[in-house]
């Protein structure tokens, strides 16, 4: 299979390189050696490669600057997506594109599914719902959220850098979400393309959190391995105490059920991940 992956040095992008299955074909692409926005040099890249299946890793993610730049974050999380489904059905390829949980306001109060009705209340989530709909009803459309991983800046490496240097530290206890850890959800998207799976899933790990847990659980973790030589008091705050330009949704949990029945089985319980990545962190730096 040849695969050509647009966001290759992103937290999933790197994930999507290093979890790929052994008889995969890379063209891997990064921002600065293919900007998605220029329709011309995507459909070159793509007659080039004529992949199997293309998969989108790429996005604007500035969430707060989003506010004031969303002309910006459309051009990247919507018109080029569809930039990508044309060249992908150019070449008779899979399309998959990653999308998020702030397509919905956190209003419903139970997991959302696939199928629940979308509202998001920030030009993040307004425009990664564009790019949904201009994605088509062919690709696999995958919404996650909260995605950390070995590689990049993250809330897991955050925490560990404010833990380290402040007294204490003050995190959001009113946003409930899921943590996703990109290598899994990588290896999700790897064997649904194999299974040209269409349509709109929903992935992270299993479970749900606050920020606030977040941060507590990877204070008790990095303690267990070392990786912090002592605790400090971790505070819990409302989304009033710490405000931003970008509204969020107070809850984003995800329902992941048709996805796991696609994979034949759950992921691992978020906590379960963010060890891994802690172990791994401890193991190579």
């Amino acid at each position: 299979m040849k695969a050509l992956i647009v966001g290759s040095k992103g937290q999933l992008g790197s994930a999507l390189v290093a979890t790929a299955p052994a008889d995969v074909a890379l063209f891997a692409y990064a921002s600065d050696t293919l900007d998605i926005t220029d329709a011309a040099g995507v459909m070159a890249a793509v007659q080039v490669a004529q992949p199997d299946v293309i998969i989108n890793a790429a996005a604007y993610t500035a969430v707060d600057k989003a506010e004031s730049e969303e002309r910006k974050a459309f051009a990247v999380n919507a018109t080029a997506v569809g930039t990508l489904a044309d060249a992908a059905r150019s070449v008779g390829a899979r399309f998959v594109h990653v999308s998020t949980d702030f397509v919905f306001d956190g209003m419903a109060g139970v997991p959302y599914a696939p199928t629940a009705a979308t509202n998001p209340v920030s030009a993040y989530g307004r425009t990664k719902l564009a790019g949904e709909a201009l994605a088509g009803s062919d690709a696999l459309v995958m919404r996650t959220g909260w995605v950390y991983g070995p590689q990049g800046g993250n809330f897991v490496r955050t925490m560990l850098r404010l833990m380290a240097e402040r007294p204490e530290v003050r995190v959001v206890a009113d946003q409930i979400g899921t943590p996703t850890y990109a290598p899994g959800l990588a290896g999700a998207l790897w064997k649904l393309a194999r299974q040209a799976v269409q349509g709109i899933h929903h992935y992270s790990d299993a479970g749900a959190a606050s920020w606030y847990d977040f941060a507590v659980a990877i204070q008790e973790e990095a303690l267990a391995l070392a990786l912090l030589k002592k605790a400090v008091p971790v505070i819990p705050i409302g989304t009033a105490d710490f405000p931003t330009p970008a509204r969020r949704p107070h809850y984003s949990v995800l329902d992941k059920g048709t996805t796991f029945a696609a994979l034949g089985s759950p992921s691992p319980h978020w906590r379960t991940s963010l060890r891994t990545m802690l172990s791994e962190i401890n193991t190579h730096g």
